[in-house]
């Protein structure tokens, strides 16, 4: 699992240094290639009222491809991203004893999202507002289970939602809410008892993307 998670960051990094060499001719060009990074805010939601969890923090980085169609400016663009994700997990056990689980999920996870450049009169040449919503695909590349009682599912699909401002016609400061669809985690009865838990990613992620 290590030399594969190695092997994702190795592959992100060499095509990051690849993007780096394309010419800035590509600037306004309907296709633009770029890299991305930024931070997580994530929460669990749970469908029993006991538990109550959070992803305090995390991390993504990688590569991200946009085509917008000219005039309309609508368009669509994907990424390949590297993310890390700190899940605090508080349950009440016996005795009504509030006990805490840390795990630490790394991803492959890749969003496709619609996005609307808003073109603005005068100043579109400097600063642009932009809208995107579309699905995120997570494959888990870390350890499936922790403790023999939480387990990770290996796929996990969400649904993104979110603004950005693009600025100088490179960089663009995005943030995004991404509600799960599908279940990232469950829980079995060698730590919770009888109750059986499905969890699903809520998380917000703030970004950052410069684009060649």
């Amino acid at each position: 699992m290590k030399n594969l998670k190695a092997a994702v960051i190795s592959a992100i990094m060499v095509c990051a240094a690849l993007l780096a060499s394309v010419p800035a001719a590509y600037a306004g060009s309907p296709l633009r290639f770029g890299v991305k990074a930024g931070v997580n805010i994530n929460e669990l939601k749970f469908n029993e009222s006991a538990f109550d969890a959070s992803n305090r923090s995390g991390f993504t980085g990688g590569l991200t491809l946009q085509f917008t169609a000219p005039i309309i400016n609508i368009g669509v663009d994907a990424s390949l991203m590297y993310t890390h994700r700190n899940n605090r997990i508080s349950f009440t056990g016996e005795d009504n004893v509030v006990d805490r689980i840390t795990t630490n999920n790394d991803y492959l996870e890749i969003p496709v999202n619609f996005r609307w450049n808003i073109g603005l009169p005068i100043v579109g040449k400097f600063i642009m507002p932009y809208l995107f919503t579309g699905p995120d695909f997570s494959f888990l590349l870390s350890n499936k289970n922790v403790k023999n009682a939480w387990n990770n599912r290996t796929f996990d699909l969400g649904w993104n939602f979110g603004l950005g401002l693009r600025f100088i016609d490179h960089l663009e400061i995005g943030a995004s809410y991404g509600l799960g669809i599908t279940s990232a985690a469950s829980a079995d009865n060698a730590m919770y008892g009888k109750n059986i838990v499905d969890g699903k990613n809520r998380f917000w992620t703030v970004t950052a993307a410069w684009l060649f």
